[in-house]
């Protein structure tokens, strides 16, 4: 995907930023793998503001999505850049919440099994890994292409 433009500054944080969303969604995910691996709870610490604003605010989830969607997504006054991000980490957290719902049905026919522990573990890094590659790319003022949902919310941002 080429970037016919410059992201400034600001512009390359706020896209990093909203990958902390879906990454701190996939985080129960991570359950198995954090508990094997302590050394990995590093990762959680940048998530602990986001943490913080959803077990104080009722409904947060829902009310960050809307204000995101809405203010940023729907906003033609904020740059192309930050909208195609902002999108694409709401669609990777929507991703994540029908995986959720799956994985749910999953685990009580299987309990908890290493099939099952394999499925989180990989669900887990899955989303680690697109979301460390997105802002690694958002950084460098590029756009992260994610296949599938890059070319959704192409198909999506005028």
């Amino acid at each position: 995907m080429n970037w016919n433009g410059q992201a400034d500054i600001k512009d390359r944080i706020f896209s990093m930023l909203v990958y902390l969303i879906p990454l701190y969604y996939a985080l129960p995910f991570g359950g198995f793998l954090l508990r094997q691996f302590p050394a990995l709870q590093v990762l959680a610490l940048p998530l602990l503001p986001l943490e913080l604003i959803y077990s104080a605010i009722p409904l947060a989830g829902f009310v960050i999505f809307l204000l995101l969607y809405a203010a940023v997504v729907n906003n033609p006054n904020v740059s192309r850049f930050i909208r195609f991000n902002t999108l694409q980490a709401i669609l990777l957290d929507i991703l994540l919440f029908v995986v959720s719902l799956v994985m749910n049905l999953v685990a009580q026919g299987l309990g908890t099994s290493l099939l099952t522990e394999t499925l989180y573990n990989l669900i887990f890094l899955g989303t680690l890994a697109a979301c460390l590659y997105a802002m690694v790319e958002s950084a460098r003022g590029r756009y992260a292409d994610l296949p599938a949902l890059s070319e959704t919310v192409n198909g999506q941002l005028p």
